[in-house]
C-alpha cells in the first residue's frame, strides 16, 4: 500500500489512544485505540461518549486501564495484521494486570468474532459497528466473567441521537456522520458485510450537531459516509418505513445536494468537506451546490479503483471508464479549481497489462492532486474471494503499483506547481511537523500548506501567497487574515 499526501485522518493518529477531558465523577479508566478509515475514528467518538456515562475516563497509559478497546479495520490484510500485533501487546499487559478487560470493536469484530472469542480466546468482548449502544450490557456480562458478543447488523441504527465526544482536541476539525453502511457490493470490499446495508441519518439531527460544533468554535466539518452521494432521507423516515414505492414517492425527500446546501447555509463561517463519493452516485446538483457556496471546499475524493472498463465490471463498480471521464469533465467545467483525489487498486484478479495501461492513461487524463494506492489483497467473504482467482503474481502487483505511484508523484508535483505565485486560503490546524516556527493547514483542495507562524494561531483562516512547493506541500508566506 502507498499513500500520497497527508491523509484526511492524520497518519500519526492511527493507533493513538483517545484521551479526553476527565470527569471527577468517573472512577474507571478506558484505553481506546482506533485504526482504519474516518468512519472508525468517528465511531470511537461515539463509543467514548457512551462509556463516559458508564463511569469511564480515558487514559493514554494502557497499563493502568480497566478496559482496553481497539476499533478495527478489515479493508486490507495489513490493517488486520497490525491489530493482531496490538492484541498480543494487550494480552501481555493483561498478564500483569489480570483485572484488565480487552474488547475488539468495528469491522474485524464482526468478521472474526468466533476466532477472537472461541478459538484464540484473546479478548473478553467483541462488538460490531451497530452494537455500541449495547456496550453497558456487554460490560455487565464481562464483569460477570462471561464472554460478551454483539455483532448484529442493524437496518436503521445511525447513532443520530448520540452527541459524540471529539477526537480532535484542537477544536478545529470534526467528523459528522451522515450515512452508515453501503449497498454497492463492490466485489473487493468487505464493508457491506461488516457494516451492513446503507441508511441515512435524519437531516435535523445532522444540522443540530453541526450547529453545536459551530457554537463550540469548530471551524471545519467533514460530512462522512461510505458513500455520501447516495444520502437520501424521506420525510416519513427510512425506506423500510414505507409500504410501497408510491407511498415513498409522495414523501418529502432530502438528497445529498440538498443536505449540503442546508449545512452551508446554516453555518456560512464554517468550512465544509465531505467524503467519500462514488462516481455512479454523484450528481450535477452536488457540483452546482459546491460552486454556489464559498464555504464548501473545492475538493472531491472520487475513487476510481481502475481505469479499465473490463476490470471495473469485474469489480462490480457501477460506472465505466467513459462515464468516469465524463464526470471528471463536468467537475472541471462547473468547478474549475476543484482538487480531485483517487483510490486505485493494482493487480485486481484477471488484470492484464492492457488493463494496467488503461489505469495509467486515465491518471494522465485526470492528473489527480493526490491519491491512496494499494495492491489487491483478497478479503475473505467478498465476491472476489469467492468467484475470482487471485491470479496476478505479487511481483507484478508491486511493479504496477510502483508505476502508479510514480505517475501520481509526477501529477502531484504538477498540481502543486500550478499554485506558485498564487494566494490561497488556509485554515491553520497545527504546528508543522518539520519546524516549530511554521504553521500547517490545508487549502480548499486539501493540499497541505506550510508558512511562518507570525502572530496567527490554530483555527485562523489566513491568506497565504505560495512561493515554493514539493509534490506534497505548498510553502508560502501569510499576507493577511481572512474570514469565509
Amino acid at each position: 500500500m502507498y499513500r500520497m499526501e497527508e491523509k484526511i485522518i492524520d497518519e500519526t493518529k492511527q493507533g493513538e489512544a483517545l484521551v479526553l477531558e476527565n470527569s471527577s465523577a468517573n472512577s474507571r479508566k478506558l484505553y481506546l485505540e482506533s485504526y482504519g478509515c474516518q468512519m472508525n475514528f468517528s465511531d470511537s467518538e461515539i463509543v467514548a461518549s457512551i462509556l463516559a456515562k458508564e463511569g469511564y475516563n480515558t487514559t493514554s497509559l494502557m497499563e493502568e486501564a480497566d478496559l482496553v478497546l481497539v476499533n478495527t479495520c478489515s479493508i486490507r490484510d495489513k490493517a488486520e495484521q497490525t491489530v493482531r500485533k496490538r492484541l498480543e501487546k494487550y494480552n501481555a499487559v493483561k498478564k500483569i494486570n489480570p483485572k484488565m478487560k480487552v474488547g475488539v470493536l468495528g469491522c474485524m469484530a464482526e468478521r472474526l468474532k468466533s476466532k477472537f472469542l472461541e478459538e484464540e480466546k484473546i479478548v473478553d468482548m467483541v462488538v460490531g459497528p451497530d452494537a455500541y449502544k449495547d456496550l453497558p450490557n456487554l460490560l455487565e456480562e464481562v464483569e460477570a466473567g462471561r464472554d460478551a458478543v454483539n455483532v448484529v447488523l442493524s437496518k436503521d441504527e445511525t447513532y443520530g441521537d448520540i452527541s459524540p465526544v471529539r477526537l480532535d482536541t484542537n477544536g478545529i476539525n470534526a467528523l459528522v456522520s451522515i450515512t452508515r453502511g453501503c449497498d454497492n457490493m463492490c466485489t473487493f470490499c468487505v464493508v457491506p458485510f461488516t457494516r451492513g446495508r446503507e441508511r441515512s441519518r435524519n437531516p435535523k439531527s445532522i444540522l443540530e450537531e453541526v450547529n453545536d460544533l459551530a457554537r463550540k468554535g469548530y471551524k471545519e466539518i467533514t460530512l462522512l459516509g461510505q458513500n455520501v452521494d447516495s444520502y437520501l432521507w424521506y420525510g416519513g423516515g427510512l425506506k423500510k418505513d414505507f409500504k410501497n414505492a408510491s407511498e415513498m414517492q409522495q414523501a418529502t425527500a432530502t438528497d445529498f445536494a440538498q443536505l449540503l446546501e442546508m449545512v452551508a447555509v446554516a453555518q456560512p463561517g464554517m468550512r465544509i468537506r465531505f467524503s467519500t463519493s462514488n462516481p455512479q452516485d454523484m450528481t450535477e446538483d452536488v457540483l452546482h451546490t459546491m460552486a454556489k457556496y464559498k464555504n464548501i471546499c473545492n475538493h472531491i475524493h472520487l475513487p476510481v479503483q481502475s481505469g479499465s472498463t473490463r476490470i471495473l465490471k469485474e469489480m462490480n463498480r457501477q460506472h465505466t471508464r467513459e462515464e468516469y471521464i465524463k464526470l471528471i469533465d463536468r467537475i472541471n467545467e462547473i468547478i474549475p479549481d476543484c482538487g480531485i483525489s483517487q483510490d486505485l487498486i493494482a493487480g485486481f484478479p484477471t488484470e492484464t497489462e492492457e488493463d494496467h495501461q488503461d489505469t495509467l492513461s486515465l491518471m494522465e487524463y485526470v492528473k489527480y492532486y493526490f491519491g491512496f494506492m494499494f495492491t489487491y489483497s483478497e478479503r475473505p467473504g467478498t465476491m472476489a474471494a469467492r468467484k475470482l482467482e487471485d491470479d496476478v503474481p505479487e511481483a507484478v502487483k508491486k511493479r504496477r503499483l510502483t508505476e502508479i505511484v510514480d505517475m501520481q508523484r509526477k501529477h502531484s508535483a504538477y498540481r502543486t506547481q500550478q499554485f506558485l505565485g498564487k494566494t490561497v486560503e488556509v485554515l491553520i490546524e497545527r504546528e508543522s511537523k518539520k519546524s516549530t516556527t511554521d504553521w500547517s493547514g490545508r487549502s480548499e483542495q486539501s493540499l497541505v500548506v506550510v508558512f511562518p507562524k507570525e502572530h496567527y494561531k490554530p483555527g485562523d483562516f489566513v491568506q497565504v501567497k505560495i512561493t515554493d512547493c514539493t509534490s506534497a506541500t505548498l510553502i508560502g508566506e501569510a499576507v493577511g487574515q481572512s474570514k469565509l
